[in-house]
């Protein structure tokens, strides 16, 4: 079966899903720059950096003027922290198409990882404004992972409720609202959010500790024993087995927040 597993790694949402209007159809240096951005976008969802920007690169050769391959680089930029350059793809991308809600959303991304949080949160807000945006979900997700890196428990838990209602299966958003849920004691809801996330497929590590914490709180010795089993067996390198070991159920990665979980 599928497994879910939440990772550390930044929200590039539809990265190559590229709006044209049936009025413009395509030039041959656009068709070629779009072919090459949505290579290296793959290659970038595959973490292969180095040749995601060799294609990136050979896309704004191909056509200059190619907005979505200027927000690509952005990002791959940032994964090389390279914000230098990342800032200035991004700039490049909104002076070729300043009201695209992905380059929004992205540069949103980056900016909260640099720790600029509410800047973060108001690009964020201008993509969700556009009414031809794809999938405004992802920047209710990252508005509320923001959100929570200052602390705003609250807020970030409007935004992944926000999310929910537009994607009711999405995985991040009932994971941050379990995590949400069990930090303020609330376990029966935390396990409702849960149990959701896990009719969707197998779990990865993340969720079976979670779910473990979960029993563990509401004293389900037997739950928590198979959840323990289920983590050690399948996971047996993994951070949650070594916390598991050393009797530290207060470990999460979601405190940490060193970046967006996503499900891959």
């Amino acid at each position: 079966m599928k497994k879910i597993l939440l990772l550390l790694i930044g929200i590039a949402s539809c990265w190559w899903q590229i709006p044209i209007s049936a009025a413009e159809p395509l030039s041959n240096a656009q068709n070629r720059a779009q072919i090459h951005t949505e290579l290296g976008a793959a290659y970038y969802s595959r973490g292969q950096i180095g040749v995601a920007l060799e294609e990136l690169k050979e896309a704004t050769k191909s056509s200059p003027r190619y907005a979505p391959a200027y927000n690509m680089l952005g990002l791959v930029y940032m994964e090389l922290r390279d914000d230098a350059l990342a800032e200035k793809s991004f700039q490049q991308a909104f002076s070729l198409d300043e009201t695209n809600p992905e380059i929004h959303n992205n540069y949103g991304w980056f900016l909260c990882q640099r720790g600029r949080i509410d800047d973060a949160i108001k690009h964020f807000f201008v993509a969700l404004r556009n009414p031809l945006y794809a999938t405004p979900e992802k920047s209710y997700l990252n508005a509320g992972v923001c959100s929570l890196k200052k602390n705003d428990d609250q807020g970030a838990e409007d935004y992944f409720q926000r999310a929910l209602k537009l994607r009711p299966q999405e995985p991040q958003a009932l994971y941050y609202l379990s995590e949400l849920a069990y930090k303020r004691m609330d376990y029966f809801e935390a396990k409702s959010y849960l149990a959701k996330l896990m009719q969707m497929a197998d779990p990865g590590s993340d969720i079976l500790w979670l779910a473990l914490r979960i029993e563990h709180k509401l004293g389900n010795r037997d739950a928590e024993a198979n959840y323990a089993q289920q983590l050690s067996k399948n996971f047996p390198d993994s951070r949650e087995v070594q916390a598991l070991r050393n009797g530290q159920y207060n470990y999460s990665d979601f405190a940490k927040l060193n970046g967006q979980k996503v499900m891959k």
